[in-house]
């Protein structure tokens, strides 16, 4: 299965199309989302086009391919302008070869086993790191990305995962996992 990964919209109609049209073109089965989708946050600027109404009006569209996780700016009220469910804390996927945990990164899961991959954004910055018996894995912010990284989502299939430019749809590393 193939899939979008992607975090930190924080309400931004501009880069939401652009993940849309992104999903799109990779022709990805579904699409996760790990938090912060609509209120930018208290210490995060305001991003390009900033319409939470606008915003949920394009995630709704793509309801029937959306797995997604809270993060700490999603909240109850988010929800009622959502079709899809916003509010576990954690979701797993079962991959050939272990479980990747999804998660915002503000909380941590109670327990990873070896060889699970956990994926997550709140950070803003890419990551890949081998960490005490599991995969850390962020995908860096769709909108407010952090630390020079690009505006970015992550592309998970068949083993290997690929971070892609949200602007551009261009590689800029690929792993193997």
């Amino acid at each position: 299965m193939k899939y979008v990964i992607a975090s930190d919209i924080h309400g931004s109609a501009k880069y939401c199309r652009l993940l849309k049209q992104r999903f799109q073109e990779e022709k990805a089965e579904k699409l996760i989302l790990l938090g912060d989708l609509l209120y930018h946050g208290a210490r995060n600027p305001l991003p390009p086009e900033y319409d939470t109404l606008q915003t949920a009006g394009i995630l709704n569209e793509l309801k029937a391919y959306i797995i997604c996780v809270r993060g700490n700016c999603d909240s109850e009220v988010d929800q009622m302008v959502l079709d899809f469910p916003l509010q576990a804390d954690f979701g797993m996927i079962a991959l050939p070869h272990g479980t990747a945990v999804l998660a915002h990164g503000h909380k941590s899961p109670a327990r990873l086993n070896d060889g699970d991959i956990l994926i997550n954004g709140h950070f803003h910055v890419p990551a890949f790191e081998k960490r005490e018996g599991y995969l850390y894995v962020n995908c860096g912010s769709v909108s407010i990305p952090k630390e020079n990284s690009p505006h970015s989502y992550l592309v998970l299939e068949e083993g290997t995962l690929t971070w892609k430019n949200a602007e551009t749809g261009d590689v800029f590393r690929t792993e193997y996992i």
